[in-house]
């Protein structure tokens, strides 16, 4: 089965420094239809005013990771991680027993645009962890390029959690395919561009729910980037 969610159906919400869509309830934003989707919880997209950013606050039970678009977001945590996260790095954070964080757009000049996406934990009570790392378009240029999963393996960084997580660049006649093992379902997130999963007509911001397929194929990208959600079945 599958299941188109537009751009433009997505909640929104709009603090004048911060502009944000929900993909799935989130704060002020409440559609019993989309709470969550497997164990994917948040896709917020984000956009950061120039000197402004979320100050510090908590999370706990939660693996949270950030996909940055444009701009730098700057980040500090209680587990002594401060960085700047450009476009191209991707950092993950286990924030299980408990963890603060902030956020913030240092530049004086240029917004910051970028993905936050939240999964549940395979448990509650972890020991919170952090990491980051590079990948570059070269490592996501037609093919489907591995980000995050259980094992680290291929270079992902590692999310606590059963779920597999890839991105990817498409134009013109690159084409990239994903099987599906039975008991697992996709959730196909369209970053930009377009393209066409599965025979359908996606643009930026859409996104498509496979569930009972037998996989995943991307196609006809225009300027698309996407990320790719291999999840497993739950009650």
């Amino acid at each position: 089965m599958l299941t188109i969610r537009h751009a433009g159906e997505r909640g929104y919400a709009d603090h004048g420094w911060l502009k944000s869509y929900h993909s799935f309830s989130f704060a002020g934003y409440h559609d019993p239809k989309h709470v969550h989707f497997s164990v994917l919880r948040v896709i917020n997209e984000d956009r950061v005013a120039p000197g402004q950013g979320f100050g510090r606050h908590g999370h706990q039970d939660m693996e949270i990771f950030s996909y940055v678009l444009s701009g730098e977001l700057g980040h500090q945590d209680t587990l002594g991680n401060g960085s700047s996260i450009g476009p191209g790095r991707v950092q993950i954070m286990t924030t299980g027993s408990g963890v603060e964080h902030s956020e913030f757009n240092h530049s004086t000049s240029e917004p910051v645009h970028f993905l936050q996406i939240w999964l549940f934990p395979r448990e509650r009570g972890l020991t919170p962890h952090y990491a980051e790392k590079d990948f570059t378009d070269a490592d996501k240029r037609g093919r489907l390029c591995l980000i995050l999963s259980p094992d680290g393996r291929d270079g992902s960084l590692t999310l606590q959690q059963d779920a597999f997580i890839y991105a990817s660049l498409l134009d013109a006649d690159e084409r990239v395919e994903l099987a599906l093992a039975d008991g697992r379902q996709s959730y196909v997130h369209v970053v930009r561009g377009k393209v066409s999963v599965n025979g359908q007509a996606l643009e930026g911001g859409d996104a498509l729910m496979l569930v009972e397929e037998p996989g995943v194929t991307l196609e006809h990208g225009e300027d698309a980037e996407v990320l790719v959600f291999d999840l497993p079945t739950i009650s």
